[in-house]
């Protein structure tokens, strides 16, 4: 068993100003696509200036918070909100969907593309290839704040949470971590090196994301107040990363059937 390292979730306090790991998380992360994307804006021949990729992120970056928040209230604490409406705006007790952000982030980046007469799906492949360092950052600061955790086990690696009992339970964060945001991020930067079609990048976004996810949610404990929604294994984690998987391998088999060089186009070109 490796001791859970217990850290203030909290990074920075100065008197009634509470800085806590998990926002500044989401600050690193989305200062970190906002660095590579804009690094990728200044090669020779890229279409798109440094001015437009910050549009990008932004937009990207707040269809993200509003979907999360939104997408948590809707798919995981829908009664409580129908009671307290008002629950949307207390962003300071937690709760975030990455389903939710990620239709937001999708709904930004179509208004980005009208904007710029480009192709969503060029929008999409672009921004996909970054998205996994926010992932990354994001289950850190899970880990910080020592929520989400997996089922009790025995593996060595098995962790002690503070508030979930003397079990020790598998660092799901982690997992997801290393899945959603290392690997995923490794398969995307390859693929997206060997100028794939339309499509391909966002494609196999998708498909990762959601199977990593699907695979995950089985040692992942679900929210305690929606518990397995059937099967005594399915939860709603897994019910919203199905369609993904689906979604993905249809637009891989779309991007591969007509291959179309990947890049973005106005569409005047």
């Amino acid at each position: 068993m490796l001791p859970y390292p217990s850290i203030d979730p909290v990074a920075i306090s100065i008197g009634p100003l509470k800085i806590h790991w998990y926002g500044l998380m989401y600050v690193i992360g989305i200062g970190g696509v906002w660095l590579l994307a804009r690094r990728r804006a200044k090669e020779p021949g890229f279409i798109w200036t440094a001015s437009n990729v910050e549009d990008l992120v932004f937009y990207t970056a707040l269809g993200l918070v509003i979907g999360g928040r939104l997408g948590y209230m809707l798919f995981y604490s829908f009664p409580a909100f129908i009671q307290d409406p008002l629950m949307l705006f207390r962003v300071w007790e937690g709760g975030m969907a990455f389903h939710g952000g990620l239709l937001g982030a999708l709904g930004a980046m179509w208004l980005f593309a009208r904007k710029q007469k480009c192709a969503f799906f060029a929008v999409t492949d672009f921004i996909a290839r970054y998205v996994p360092i926010g992932l990354f950052t994001g289950r850190i600061g899970n880990f910080i704040n020592g929520e989400l955790w997996g089922k009790p086990t025995d593996v060595p690696w098995a962790m002690v949470f503070p508030d979930a009992g003397p079990e020790p339970r598998h660092p799901s964060q982690l997992y997801e971590a290393f899945l959603e945001g290392i690997v995923l991020f490794v398969a995307l930067q390859w693929l997206s090196r060997r100028s794939p079609p339309t499509m391909a990048v966002s494609g196999l976004f998708l498909l990762l994301y959601g199977v990593f996810r699907f695979l995950v949610e089985f040692v992942r404990l679900p929210d305690a107040h929606i518990g397995y929604l059937a099967f005594g294994w399915l939860t709603m984690g897994q019910v919203l990363s199905f369609p993904m998987i689906v979604l993905g391998v249809l637009l891989l088999f779309l991007a591969y059937r007509r291959p179309v060089p990947s890049r973005l186009r106005t569409d005047e070109s």
